[in-house]
Parts: C-alpha cells; structure tokens; sequence
C-alpha cells in the first residue's frame, strides 16, 4: 500500500509537473506515453522475478525508486530542473515497478497458505484501487498547497519506508524440491498453490490460467517456467487464432477504443483542470488540487463499479454494455458543460461506475468463453492489444489539446462511449451476448 500511494504521487505529481513547467498539453502527452509504455512488457519480468531473491527484489527497486524520484527536488534546489529531466525520470520508475506487482503476487504463496490466498488478493485489489483514490486526490491537493517538487521529496520518503517494510518481512526461498516431485497428499499450505499454478494445463505448456487480472500471473507459485519473447510472440499468434472468426474480434475492438480514449483523457486532464471553474472555498489548492480531485473521482468511479459488478453477474451482457456505454456517455457529457469542478467531480464518478462494470465483466468473458488451456493464450491478445492503446491514446490526446483544446481531448471518452453502444447494438454478435459466465467460443 505504501509503495502503491508512492506510484500515485510520482504519476499525478510529474504530469502536473510537465504542464507547470512547459504549459504544454503535448509534453502531458509524452509524459503519459513514456510513463505506461513500459507496462506493455511486464511480461518480461516473470522469468527475472523466477531467478531473483524476491525480497532483493522488493527491497531494491524501492531503494532505487527512492534515489531515482529524489533527483527532481535536488534538480530544483540546484536550479536545473528541466521537463527533459522529468520525461527521463518517468520511465524509469514506472520500468522499476513492473517488477515490484509479479513480485509481490509471487510471495504470497510463500508467506500464506492456499485458504488464505483469495483473502488476500482480494485485500490487494481493495488496496491498490482504494488507495490510487486516495492519492490521487491527495496529491493534487499537496501539489496545490506546496507545489509539485514537494511531492515528490514525499515520494522519495514513501519508497524509502515501503522499503524498510519489504525488508522486515520473511519470504521463505522457492522450495529447492519442486511440487511435482512429491505425492499430492505430502503438500501443504502455499506449495500446494505452488503445485497448481505451476502444473501447466493440457495442450497449454505457458501457464494459461493466467487469465486478464493483474493479480493473477504466471508467477504465483514458487516453481516458475520462464518464458522468453519468442514463446509469447507464438502464444499471442496461437491466440489470435483461437478469436478469429469468433465475438472476442468485436469485444476486443471495442475495448481498443475506449483504453485509447482513456489514454486521452489522462493527458488532458492536466490543461483542463488549469481552465475548470473552482469554487472559491476551493481556491486555496489551484488547479493542481482541481487535477487530483478529478483524478480521485475517476479513481473513485471504477473502485465503486468493480465492486458493484456482482449486482449485473447474471444480466446479458450486449444489454448490459449498451446501457452502461450510454449512461457513462451522457454522464461525462453532462461533467464537461457542467463546468465547474464539485459537479463536474461527482459526474466523473458517476460516469466511471458503469465503466468499472463493464470491465470487469469483459475480462469475464475473456477468461471464461475460451477452452481452458486457451485462457492464457486469449488473454494475452486481449490484455497487449487493449493496454497499448492507453499510451498511444495519451500521446493523441496531449496532440489534440494543444491543437484543439482540452475539452475536445476530454470530451473524446464520451464519443467512444456513445459509439460503443451503437457499435455493440449494430452487431448481432454482441447485441446477444448473454451473461459473462455463460458465453462460450465454439471452435
């Protein structure tokens, strides 16, 4: 939690941070770009997370995060803070921490045993999207008292603590006797999961039950079977082939647009909270406090509608993304003419619940439509082409504000919203999908 609200700071404070020092809406852009691009290969971190000592891992990177982050406010004491300096420091933290989530995840099995491994993925799911909310909204508010630089000699304590922390904590070895070297019944506790986990699925020998949630990767056990580019460039193509010709073609499009429109809306948040109306109690914190309080309230929105999805488990899901799309389009729209950042706040999170369902629900799908042993395959092709839209939609959108402005960049989430609910009522192949858990592919 504590090295969570760390990356909350560092995001929120750096994007602001670019736009403070080039009031430029395309720097916001390259900012986000930079900063997600190297979550696209998080799946290079498996093998590694494998070979190294988790705990030197975790101990580190935070370390090195810490050192890293603490070169923005000694820059800005010496007084050659540049944005170039910022846009370099960026991908190096993010870099950093697509080591830190897989190793965690692996511990757990380490530290726990199997009945209390669904507890405690659940507590860090709560934890990472409860505590993004709160970070967010604090750091924009930290930024608007103290300024930007301020908060990241917070980050820098915050990494520092985190790693303090990871350095108390005991993470037994990887067992040295493997699970499938002993009888089932000689299993206990974490190593049991171990030897599921790790036990590849009939015609599936890359670990395909990995499925869409970041919590759940391939390296949750204590026995991992690296893997290489070229093994995930042919699983990706094996993928491929399992959709073609099937509804995931469509799903997956549509989930390509919205994750572009969301890389939109996060570059342009920044120049669009500079010209928000406040209220004048509010004028204390800026439009830095406006950015993280709309930045909260997107954060708050998805919490909620993850949470809530269970409340539609059992409604067809084409009703269910036609509905949901059309109400987050008029609720967003309605956020932007509203104009004025309490309204435009609570619309933004209303106009993120049923965002929040939706994808929770299409991650359903992808992990429960497909042969089991093709889960992993699927989800891969799911998980890549989605996620490398939000950088590239960042960079469009720092374009589009600056060309344009930042309303016409924020108002780019309620045009794919609309144009996902008519594109899922114009095709069959989604207008009748029935619930997540009911959908199959026939191959």
């Amino acid at each position: 939690m504590i090295t969570n609200v760390g990356d909350s700071f560092y995001f929120v404070g750096a994007m602001w941070l670019v736009y403070s020092l080039t009031n430029d809406p395309l720097y916001t852009g390259v900012a986000g770009f930079v900063t997600m691009v190297p979550q696209a290969f998080q799946f290079l971190a498996g093998p590694l997370v494998d070979q190294w000592s988790i705990q030197r891992i975790l101990v580190g990177t935070q370390l090195i995060q810490a050192a890293v982050v603490s070169l923005i406010p000694i820059a800005h004491i010496l007084g050659f803070l540049t944005v170039e300096l910022v846009l370099i420091v960026m991908p190096v933290l993010s870099a950093l921490n697509q080591l830190v989530y897989p190793a965690q995840i692996t511990a757990l099995p380490r530290i726990l045993d199997d009945e209390e491994l669904v507890a405690a993925n659940s507590a860090f799911s709560v934890a990472y999207q409860g505590f993004d909310m709160v970070a967010n909204g604090i750091g924009g508010i930290l930024i608007g008292l103290f300024g930007a630089v301020a908060l990241f000699a917070l980050d820098a304590l915050t990494f520092g603590i985190a790693a303090i922390v990871f350095a108390t904590v005991s993470i037994p070895p990887a067992n040295t006797v493997t699970a499938d070297d002993r009888p089932r019944d000689e299993l206990t506790g974490a190593d049991k999961l171990a030897d599921v986990s790790t036990r590849p699925l009939a015609g599936d020998e890359s670990g395909a039950a990995r499925g869409s949630n970041p919590l759940v990767m391939d390296s949750g056990g204590s026995h991992i079977e690296s893997e290489n580019t070229n093994s995930y460039v042919a699983r990706m193509r094996e993928g491929m082939a399992v959709i073609r010709g099937t509804f995931l073609v469509p799903l997956l499009a549509g989930a390509v647009i919205a994750n572009f429109s969301v890389g939109m809306i996060l570059a342009a948040t920044p120049p669009y909270a500079d010209a928000l109306a406040v209220p004048g109690a509010l004028n204390l914190i800026g439009a830095a406090g406006a950015y993280g309080i709309l930045m909260a309230s997107i954060a708050a929105g998805g919490f909620v509608g993850a949470i809530a999805t269970n409340l539609v488990a059992d409604c067809r899901l084409g009703r269910s993304m036609v509905v949901g799309y059309t109400l987050a389009g008029v609720l967003w729209s309605g956020a932007l003419l509203a104009n004025w950042l309490p309204l435009t706040a609570l619309l933004f999170a209303l106009a993120y619940i049923p965002i929040g369902i939706l994808a929770v629900q299409v991650a359903a799908v992808v992990q429960s439509a497909p042969l089991a042993e093709m889960v992993g395959r699927v989800s891969s092709v799911h998980g890549s082409a989605s996620a490398s839209m939000v950088p590239i939609g960042s960079l469009a959108g720092g374009v589009v504000a600056g060309w344009l402005s930042p309303q016409v960049a924020m108002a780019s989430l309620g045009i794919a919203t609309f144009s996902l609910a008519l594109y899922v009522l114009v095709n069959p192949d989604l207008r009748e999908m029935r619930a997540p858990d009911r959908m199959t592919i026939n191959l």
